[in-house]
């Protein structure tokens, strides 16, 4: 097996698979949200947003990766798999009616999903080293940032043209409250998982760079000015 074979087989097989059953389960529902909004549960609560943005989110990184980082990274399917799962979860409660038959399922996702979010983003955009501090940076950075976001977005899309707006500066505070919760966990996580030499396989792992036969005893910047 070479290198980059190993890199690629550095994630679970069951990671993989809950990554790409996860994607599969929401075009799936997705798709009977929007056929059927009755049946998805999802009427007045803009279906049609989420079916255009929930497939964007949930195939970003496959994309970037494709385009950009193939030839030298392995995927990164735990990031991947946060991600695709803050989309699913949401439409799946939606489909099965939890919204509004469980109290504190919304307060849940708000939770939840903007902390899986931030793990992601940490995973992809951070090294393993960080310190704590530059963690819970981006984590709030990143977290707050989404929660206010996605505020914004509920609140246009269909909180002010129903009885809900009423009460929505309530709902609004708790769910900003609950996602920068969610952010700060995801970096007290993350932080520590890494602390304890775990999760590093998770983050894009790239090719390690032979030098050539040519290229041994050269100036490094000028092999790196003819790459």
């Amino acid at each position: 097996m070479t290198g980059s074979d190993d890199l690629r087989h550095a994630t679970p097989p069951l990671v993989a698979g809950l990554d790409v059953t996860a994607k599969a389960g929401l075009v799936m529902l997705l798709v009977v949200s929007l056929l059927f909004p009755d049946l998805g549960n999802v009427e007045d609560k803009a279906a049609g947003l989420r079916a255009i943005a929930y497939p964007v989110l949930a195939f970003t990184v496959p994309v970037v990766w494709w385009v950009f980082w193939r030839e030298r990274a392995s995927f990164p399917w735990v990031a991947d798999l946060m991600i695709t799962s803050t989309c699913f979860t949401d439409t799946l409660g939606n489909r099965l009616d939890l919204y509004d038959s469980v109290v504190w399922f919304d307060d849940l996702m708000h939770l939840m999903n903007t902390g899986l979010l931030t793990a992601a983003v940490l995973v992809l955009t951070m090294r393993h080293r960080s310190t704590f501090a530059a963690v819970l940076e981006r984590s709030l950075a990143f977290g707050v940032t989404a929660a206010v976001g996605w505020e914004i977005a509920e609140y246009f899309a269909f909180i002010s043209k129903s009885s809900e707006r009423r009460h929505a500066y309530a709902d609004t505070l708790g769910d900003l409250a609950l996602g920068s919760l969610g952010a700060v966990i995801a970096g007290v996580v993350v932080h520590g998982l890494w602390r304890r030499g775990l999760l590093v396989s998770a983050a894009p792992q790239l090719e390690p760079y032979v030098a050539s036969a040519g290229e041994i005893g050269r100036d490094p910047r000028e092999i790196a000015s003819q790459a």
